[in-house]
């Protein structure tokens, strides 16, 4: 019954267009109602403490360090570089997107906003040089969903605080999956492409290639940063965070000299109202976290997952299975929010390394993105991309297969994840 209560009220509340994390908030109280333990100071506690958390200040750190990038004019450069190595191959725009979608990764952190940032630059090129727009938007859109694998992530982060997971191993778990979603993809789109007639670009001299990494370059350097500090101790994922901003602040105003002072104010306002979101959800899930706990749920799902527990790989397609499904009608965070402090439990009496289940439950939600109805970077594509959801989903179809075939092979062969992870940490 506390199972049932927990979920009907916050089923019930998003059915009537209340947002999530108000939605979470009622599931609460209608949790400590029915275990006669309401007290409107336990959730004001709590809510203040789910937001006081060190690891969860690199969240809006990396949001601004986004923001800071595409007004400075750092997207743009990646954007030039990935043409000058890939653009003159058949499908050449394609590559490009997949090219630039890793690149992108490695700087936000955010499906959404790279997707919205890659979209409005490349779907008007590639309908211009004769490609399907369905499935240019479909390749955009699964490109996207490498940003929350390859670090830094912010569903890593969320993961990370809400499971008490090491977040810079996270990170360094993501890197290997993420780029096999971007061989993945490339492998898919030059199969779909071969019989299309499309406008190829001129090969570039080696001379243009070099400018192009030279103006790139600043870009280029801030994932290398980011990483070689993280795997060498040189500084928090919060810290990160900090460094990331401060660096676009940097190459932003100094270097490429196209952020003008006039305009951080705006960056700074987006910055802050895309931060508070995330943080009042963090905060109204760590109530609900902290009620699944007292109200003994892990162990109900333990019982119900209870034939499971002896095989790992099976527990752990059931788990996929289940993040797919609520996937399906949620977003990511709200999900990885709720999930996590009830899977836990029961991963680790499983024997599975949590780190690695927070690379394939990431990846899990993260395809979740791109299954209707909810799908945000679906919705977001669409947008961009100037097309109804029916014709996105036929032009995405090919890549969401390639993303839950990796996510597949990850399950079969965890040594994917772990083997790399020993290495860089």
């Amino acid at each position: 019954m506390t199972l049932i209560v927990f979920v009907g009220s916050l089923l019930g509340g998003m059915a009537i267009g209340m947002p999530i994390a108000f939605a979470l908030l009622l599931s609460s109280v209608a949790l400590m109602y029915y275990l006669d333990i309401f007290d409107a100071v336990i959730i004001a506690q709590n809510l203040i403490n789910g937001a006081n958390n060190f690891p969860l200040m690199a969240i809006p750190f990396f949001i601004l360090a986004g923001e800071l990038m595409n007004a400075g004019g750092i997207s743009k450069r990646i954007i030039d570089f990935a043409m000058a190595l890939v653009g003159h191959i058949k499908g050449g725009l394609g590559f490009v997107a997949i090219v630039a979608s890793v690149l992108f990764a490695g700087l936000s952190g955010s499906a959404v906003a790279d997707t919205a940032a890659l979209g409005a630059v490349l779907i008007p090129m590639m309908i211009k040089a004769g490609y399907d727009r369905n499935r240019s938007t479909g390749l955009i859109a699964a490109g996207g969903i490498i940003a929350p694998v390859i670090p830094p992530s912010m569903p890593m982060i969320i993961f990370g605080v809400t499971s008490g997971v090491s977040i810079t191993q996270l990170f360094m778990a993501g890197i290997v999956p993420g780029i096999l979603m971007a061989a993945g993809l490339a492998i898919a789109w030059g199969l779909v492409i071969r019989k299309e007639k499309v406008e190829v670009y001129p090969r570039k001299t080696l001379k243009e290639i070099g400018m192009a990494t030279k103006q790139a370059i600043w870009a280029l350097l801030l994932p290398v940063i980011i990483i070689g500090g993280l795997r060498g101790g040189v500084f928090t994922p919060t810290e990160a965070g900090v460094v990331a901003a401060f660096y676009a602040l940097f190459v932003g105003i100094i270097v490429y000299r196209e952020l003008k002072l006039d305009q951080l104010y705006h960056v700074l306002v987006t910055s802050a109202k895309m931060s508070s979101v995330v943080m009042f959800l963090v905060a109204a899930a760590m109530v609900s976290a902290w009620l699944i706990t007292v109200a003994n749920i892990p162990t109900l799902i333990t019982d119900i997952l209870g034939p499971f527990l002896e095989n790992q790989m099976l527990l752990l397609f059931v788990i996929v299975l289940l993040v797919l499904i609520v996937g399906m009608m949620m977003d990511l965070t709200p999900v990885i929010l709720i999930l996590t402090p009830v899977l836990m439990p029961i991963v680790k009496q499983a024997g599975i390394d949590p780190v690695y289940f927070g690379v394939v439950f990431v990846l899990a939600n993260c395809i979740g993105l791109l299954t209707p109805p909810v799908g945000t970077v679906l919705n977001v594509a669409c947008g961009v991309g100037k097309i109804g959801m029916e014709d996105i989903i036929k032009g995405v179809w090919p890549f969401l297969l390639v993303h839950i075939l990796i996510l597949i092979l990850l399950i079969l062969f965890p040594s994917i994840v772990l083997v790399p992870l020993q290495w860089l940490t």
